[in-house]
């Protein structure tokens, strides 16, 4: 695995922590209706996209995920100012603000989605994987899904197809605790989701999604099998959110305390103790990173403020080809 160094560290804080205020002020304005519709926020999830970007292989490998898909992108390259502007429904949004919140997509920069069907994801990410192995890609797609997708009928179909056919593809269940607001425990007998892999001869584990290190160290492993050609890995990666399901979520199925506990853990807390121990950054340094966070947050906002909805008549546009549909000529205003 490429080594985890002082530039590693300042780097995770300073994305983790953007990725973490993206999210905090994607709720600020969904409160005051600039967002409408769902909004699934990753915080306390940040770990896993840290660990991930540092191992995958960004001019190749591809990403594909469920509805909580606002920093995945952003974290591939894809301009956060777009990726706010989509959310606001804007014309400079990454999808012309036809998208939102749940449908972020950059072919340029391999992310894949973006779904907001639960389980939508699973076949298509296997979908990805086989076309690179028909194609002698040598590329590898990270298939994320949550707890309660691997519920759904279409994960099991998919991981027999993908273990059949040695796709190079790695299923990363992000455990957080809660299918909406259904605990693990309530719907199903085994609580150690990983083992679902078990049943497919498919290699599969448990991970520490809260820290960054373990989550790369894991993905290398997987993602280097993939590659080589040795198939599919299927992981559970145990995190937390902080927030609710969605915006709409009052969380009354969770006390106050648990969150507490979790915080105690929390993947950009972790990572700054040691880059405090280290000493790999003094205060004021650290202070500045704050401050570019904020502001890189406030350009966003502003960016996405400041842009024109798109005309409604690009609705037609991507849905039907005029010259096979005569009778739009004339587009309803």
């Amino acid at each position: 695995m490429k080594k985890v160094t002082k530039a590693t560290y300042l780097k995770w804080y300073e994305d983790m922590l953007f990725w973490r205020k993206f999210e905090d002020k994607l709720a600020q304005v969904y409160i005051q209706q600039k967002v409408r519709g769902f909004l699934h926020l990753y915080n306390g999830q940040e770990a896993i996209l840290a660990g991930a970007l540092h191992v995958m292989d960004r001019e190749k490998d591809k990403m594909i995920t469920a509805y909580r898909n606002h920093v995945q992108p952003i974290g591939l390259g894809v301009d956060p100012k777009r990726v706010m502007a989509e959310l606001y429904g804007k014309k400079t949004g990454t999808s012309s603000g036809l998208g939102g919140s749940m449908h972020i997509f950059s072919k340029e920069h391999n992310f894949y989605g973006g779904h907001g069907i639960v389980g939508g994801q699973i076949p298509l990410g296997a979908g990805l994987a086989f076309a690179d192995k028909y194609h002698k890609r040598e590329a590898v797609t990270l298939c994320f899904l949550g707890d309660g997708a691997a519920r759904q009928g279409s994960l099991h179909e998919t991981l027999n197809m993908a273990v059949n056919w040695n796709l190079p593809v790695v299923f990363c269940v992000e455990n957080n605790g809660y299918a909406m607001g259904t605990s693990v425990a309530r719907t199903s007998k085994s609580t150690d989701i990983w083992k679902i892999g078990n049943a497919y001869e498919m290699p599969c584990g448990p991970v520490d999604a809260m820290n960054p290190t373990k989550v790369a160290e894991s993905l290398d492993e997987a993602i280097k099998r993939a590659r080589k050609g040795d198939g599919p890995t299927f992981l559970e990666l145990k995190t937390y959110r902080y927030r609710g399901h969605s915006m709409s979520d009052a969380q009354k199925y969770r006390t106050k305390e648990e969150v507490a506990e979790y915080q105690k853990i929390d993947p950009i807390t972790q990572v700054l103790d040691i880059i405090k121990e280290k000493k790999y950054a003094s205060e004021d340094e650290i202070k500045e990173i704050n401050k570019r966070v904020k502001d890189k947050v406030s350009e966003c906002e502003k960016f996405a403020d400041e842009s024109d909805f798109p005309d409604k008549s690009i609705m037609y546009d991507v849905v039907y080809e005029q010259e096979d549909y005569p009778f739009l000529a004339h587009k309803p205003e």
